[in-house]
C-alpha cells in the first residue's frame, strides 16, 4: 500500500503543486483547504505524514498540530509545516508545537519531497522518523 500523505493548504494551487510532485514520488495524496477539514481528514484517513500550512480559515495549522499531538492515535504523527510565516517566532512556535520540519514559501517543491522522504525513510522498512531541533 502506498505511503499516505495529507496536505491541507487553503492556497488550491499550491495544494495542487505538492499533490502533483508527491504522486510522482509514488504517494498517496489526499487535501483538504482549511484547518478544520484537514484536522478531520488526518483523523479519518489516518496518513503517515501531514504537511500543513499555518495560515488556513477556521482553523490555523498551529491549532491543527497542538491538537493533532494531544491525541495519542497522533502525537507521533510527522508533520511538515510549509507555511509563508517565516519570522523566528513562527519557525519557533511551530517547532514548540511539534513539527518535525518547517519550510516557508516560496518552496522548491524538490526540498519538499526529500524532506518526505527524509522524514518517512528511503524504504519505509523502519517507518517514521522523528526529527527535533
Amino acid at each position: 500500500m502506498p505511503t499516505k500523505i495529507v496536505v491541507c493548504d487553503d492556497e488550491r494551487h499550491i495544494v495542487r503543486l505538492i499533490q502533483v510532485n508527491l504522486e510522482k514520488e509514488g504517494y498517496n495524496v489526499v487535501t483538504a483547504f482549511d484547518g478544520k477539514e484537514g484536522l478531520e481528514l488526518i483523523k479519518a484517513e489516518k496518513p503517515d505524514l501531514v504537511v500543513l500550512d499555518v495560515m488556513m480559515p477556521y482553523m490555523d495549522g498551529f491549532e491543527v498540530l497542538k491538537n493533532l499531538r494531544r491525541e495519542s492515535q497522533t502525537e507521533n504523527l510527522p508533520v511538515i509545516m510549509l507555511t509563508a510565516k517565516a519570522q523566528d517566532k513562527d519557525v519557533f512556535e511551530g517547532y514548540h508545537y511539534g513539527a518535525d520540519m518547517y519550510l516557508t514559501k516560496p518552496f522548491n517543491p524538490k526540498e519538499l519531497v526529500s524532506f518526505v522522504k527524509r522524514i518517512l525513510g528511503g524504504s519505509g522498512d523502519s517507518g517514521p522518523k522523528r526529527y527535533e531541533l
